[in-house]
């Protein structure tokens, strides 16, 4: 079986901002003149310090000059800094946005084409959850925190710069108190911090999905009463979730620790300070600078304790949408195929797939379907029909062997030609909310009103649009509930037919309708223009009947496949399969 990248649990957060350089790379102009003004207005807040600092000195010296030129730069940097804050954050706002509408859009077009087995091997909650919760998390960050994560970086470098500059020897004295007590605790933040924020990410995408899968089954719930057992296992995952964020809290507390150490360290500094003061070694003016720039200083590193939890919940978001964007990131896209026909002959050539490697669903199928031709594929649950029905799809890849159109394997034709000449209408049809003329609108091309009503004309289905309450203009309501599974078949064949295709592959289309709508339908069918090959996978005898041949699945090998020409064969195999089908009946 070959081998499909999976999502991790708890996807690896190492080297996540190096992985998001290629999504940030479009942006960098944007970033860098966001990044420059919030530069600028770290620098202007810092610069505070030493002009309070030049300001004392002039007032101890009597300068009344210098004091007046230190408190106009104190206004105008005041007004300068207010200034630089409200545009700075602007322009972050509006560079992360644009940022996490790339990764948004990326999400939607990796899943929008992702191979039919990954989608499978997911559960949907958690797929929603990594393409629109992580970036709605991500979102969110950008617009509350990047700024001030910028801003209590930029302060904190510029802060180290003022005060080495005045008095290395009081720096050192305040670093030693302040900054390895201050580096024990963040050690013992990280330490935990990924799994915790991780494991509260993976729990809460766990209930998320549960209770998307809720809704999708609330009627068989009720109708089995399941919904007792179903709701001990909901209540389960969220007692799990909520255990896993007292852990993220717990965790994210310990960077409170970092204010005690603060205060700690202001006491020594004025301690120190005021000692250095009396013995000559530094003026008043030094004392006043680093009192103030400590506040800086402290202030950023307080920022970023109360940051560090909003940073470890983003960079866990990040990684587990970079985990999304890698494992449905598109493999080699094929070159147009310029010769590829409009029609052509459709072939499997010893066909093998399993879902499991330790077990085939399809073994060796070798299958011709010609230009035009009418094939029905019937069996047991279980044969491999609908397995089929999706490798002549290209929906999925066979392990082994291959599936071709006009001689050329689907594997190397571009999905927007190979969505052009084959299409599959599935046992549920899904629905847009909107009206009838929305959801047939769902083609490539988007077929105006006027086609469409040509195409009801020709599919002989007018009488039963216009009994529906508005034609075309009749909502469908949520995921098509206000139609019939019938309805919904139908409209499924209409949408296929308005693409105009040159395979149309119908699997279970009249498994769970009407035989006044299954018959509609399969007149539908027969309009089909000529030169349209026919694949129906159909359990009703009825539907079988109209088809000029059938093969049958057992076990996933093929079943008294005639050979070539030998249409006797194939009558007789029709009729001793629509004999066993009247039996089953």
């Amino acid at each position: 079986m070959a081998e499909q990248p999976l999502l991790q649990d708890e996807a690896d957060e190492r080297g996540v901002l190096r992985r998001a350089m290629p999504y940030l790379r479009p942006h960098r102009g944007r970033l860098g003149v966001a990044l420059a003004v919030g530069l600028a207005d770290s620098a202007a807040l810092v610069a505070v310090a030493p002009l309070l600092g030049f300001a004392t000195h002039s007032l101890k010296a009597g300068d009344r000059g210098g004091l007046g030129l230190a408190v106009a730069l104190l206004a105008g940097l005041g007004v300068a800094q207010l200034v630089l804050a409200r545009v700075g954050e602007l322009l972050l706002i509006k560079g992360g946005e644009s940022v996490v509408r790339t990764l948004r859009e990326q999400a939607v077009e990796n899943l929008a084409t992702a191979p039919l087995r990954f989608l499978e091997s997911h559960r949907s909650g958690e797929l929603l959850r990594r393409a629109t919760g992580e970036v709605a998390a991500l979102a969110a960050f950008v617009r509350l925190h990047l700024r001030n994560l910028v801003s209590a970086v930029a302060i904190l470098a510029f802060t180290l710069v003022v005060l080495v500059s005045y008095s290395w020897l009081l720096l050192l004295v305040q670093l030693a108190v302040f900054l390895p007590l201050t580096l024990l605790v963040t050690r013992w933040f990280r330490r935990d911090a990924a799994a915790a924020f991780g494991g509260k990410a993976t729990a809460e995408a766990t209930v998320a999905a549960t209770f998307s899968e809720t809704l999708t089954a609330r009627e068989a719930l009720q109708t089995s009463r399941g919904l007792a057992g179903w709701s001990a296992r909901f209540e389960r995952e969220n007692r799990h979730a909520v255990k896993a964020a007292r852990r993220a809290l717990r965790v994210e507390n310990r960077i409170d620790l970092v204010s005690l150490i603060e205060g700690t360290a202001l006491v020594v500094l004025l301690l120190v300070g005021g000692w250095m003061i009396t013995r000559g070694t530094i003026e008043l003016d030094t004392v006043v600078v680093f009192v103030v720039a400590s506040r800086n200083l402290f202030d950023s590193f307080a920022d970023l304790s109360q940051l560090v939890g909003e940073v470890q919940t983003a960079r866990t978001g990040l990684a587990r949408l970079l985990d999304l964007l890698t494992a449905t990131a598109p493999g080699r896209r094929p070159a147009r195929v310029d010769d590829l026909p409009a029609r052509g002959d459709l072939r499997c050539t010893a066909v093998e797939y399993g879902y499991r490697a330790d077990r085939l669903s399809l073994h060796g199928l070798t299958l011709d379907f010609p230009r035009g031709s009418r094939t029905g594929v019937v069996g047991e649950t279980g044969s491999g029909k609908t397995t089929l029905s999706k490798l002549l799809c290209g929906l999925y890849r066979p392990d082994t062997g291959s599936v071709s159109f006009a001689g050329t394997d689907l594997a190397d034709i571009p999905e927007q030609q190979l969505r052009r000449r084959i299409v599959l209408v599935p046992q549920e049809v899904r629905m847009v909310a909107g009206t009838i003329a929305d959801n047939l609108a769902l083609v490539q091309g988007a077929p105006g009103r006027e086609r469409i009503e040509r195409t009801v004309e020709q599919l002989g289905l007018r009488e039963w649009l216009d009994g529906l309450p508005g034609g075309l203009d009749a909502e469908v309501g949520q995921r098509g509930g206000n139609l019939s599974a019938g309805e919904r078949q139908i409209l499924g064949v209409v949408r296929a037919v308005l693409a105009d295709p040159a395979v149309l592959v119908l699997d279970e289309a009249t498994a769970d309708i009407d035989p006044v709508t299954a018959a509609r339908l399969e007149h539908a069918l027969d309009e089909l223009r000529a030169d349209c090959t026919l694949v129906v996978i159909a359990h009703r005898p009825a539907t079988i009947a109209r088809l000029p041949r059938v093969i049958r699945l057992d076990g996933g090998r093929l079943v008294g496949e005639p050979a070539a020409g030998d249409e006797p064969a194939g009558e007789g195999l029709r009729s001793e399969t629509l004999t066993g089908l009247k039996s089953a009946g």
